[in-house]
């Protein structure tokens, strides 16, 4: 399983994960593939000491960090709000909404001494600061997850030998992140967990392939086993961008009761919705998304509304769920349609181990299929 793309990032394998969770970037990178850290929302003393973490538990093994780096927003035009002006524009009614739902699943409210993470920045000039921090680390690659990369993010990624990705649901996103500058294009499709488009992985793969030609492009949603890997490289893909299927392994940070549900859920129990983040992304179906996606109630805020509005909220599931049955129907999380194929929890170095086993298997059929 070797690409240009996998030897210039000195990878055993074009496996790349996006994760939240630093153990399971680590191990990714340790077993061979990329471990690629999500760190929207940390601040810059909890973005030192994750990356401290991984970079002393990996040695010279490549890791790289992605961001959320929306090029429309309420208040991109202004550069983003601050938040109380981001309190001061959200709706009563909304808030009313979120109350009433909690109150009828019965959720208890947060103690009073209960810490509420912050919600995640979006902006260029709001996350300057950490884009140049990463920067300062030894990451192999830095990804934008919602638009093109600044000019000064591809010129500083050059400069320090730093792969710059961008994700891309159509090929028009691809061709303006090809016309940024962007050293890999993601192409991902409908399938996959989190921000998504409309257009399914095997459709969009080698249309991005074709109009984005010579960057290298990886292939994105739905990808959870060796022959998913085979049919990415088939359609021109130097690698594979994963992320669900580590969501369901021993080292995930995954809440427990989440977790569970993953591995009970059917390909067809996610949906996309923008009642986390005001945007479209996929996740699994709950009580949560079936109340904001019900035509008869109030639609999501747009980004970053909708994450100031429902991060306390949030929190009062994610503490509760384990023994309160109205949050337990409420927990969800991100996750794309592979969903249906997690029944089991593995280690991350099971997990690649069998990736790459599944490919070796498939390619070796295809060739005795190729010999007749």
């Amino acid at each position: 399983m070797h690409t240009k793309l996998a030897a210039e990032l000195g990878l055993e394998f074009p496996i790349f994960a996006f994760t939240h969770c630093r153990d399971v970037a680590a191990a990714v990178s340790k077993a061979g593939g990329l471990g690629v850290l999500g760190v929207a929302g940390h601040s810059l003393d909890n973005l030192k000491m994750e990356l401290d973490w991984i970079e002393n538990e990996i040695g010279d093994k490549p890791y790289g960090v992605d961001l959320l780096l929306p090029a429309r927003f309420a208040g991109s035009d202004r550069g983003g709000f601050g938040a109380d002006e981001l309190d001061s524009r959200i709706p009563e009614e909304h808030r009313r909404f979120v109350d009433e739902l909690l109150a009828r699943h019965e959720v208890p409210s947060l103690p009073a001494d209960a810490k509420v993470a912050p919600e995640f920045s979006v902006g260029y000039e709001k996350q300057r600061d950490v884009i140049e921090f990463v920067f300062q680390r030894r990451i192999s690659l830095i990804a934008s997850a919602l638009g093109p990369p600044p000019d000064w993010m591809i010129q500083e990624g050059r400069a320090r030998g730093v792969k710059v990705a961008a994700l891309a649901g159509t090929v028009e996103h691809a061709r303006r992140h090809a016309e940024a500058g962007a050293d890999i294009i993601v192409a991902q499709g409908y399938e996959a967990g989190g921000h998504t488009g409309l257009v399914s992985t095997m459709v969009l793969v080698p249309e991005v392939v074709d109009a984005v030609d010579p960057i290298p492009v990886l292939a994105a949603g739905g990808i959870g086993n060796g022959r998913q890997v085979t049919a990415s490289l088939a359609l021109g893909a130097q690698g594979v961008w994963t992320g669900s299927v580590w969501l369901t392994t021993e080292e995930a940070e995954t809440h427990p009761v989440v977790k569970q549900k993953f591995l009970k859920a059917s390909s067809s129990d996610t949906v996309r919705s923008r009642s986390l983040t005001g945007k479209p992304a996929r996740q699994l179906r709950s009580a949560w998304t079936d109340a904001w996606d019900h035509p008869a109630n109030l639609d999501p805020l747009p980004m970053p509304l909708q994450p100031r509005l429902v991060r306390e909220a949030q929190a009062r599931i994610s503490r509760t769920a384990h023994n309160t049955p109205g949050a337990e129907q409420l927990a969800n999380y991100f996750v794309g349609q592979i969903v249906g194929s997690l029944d089991q929890v593995k280690s991350v170095r099971s997990v690649v181990e069998e990736l790459v086993q599944e490919y070796a298997d498939t390619m070796e059929r295809l060739d005795e299929w190729a010999e007749g």
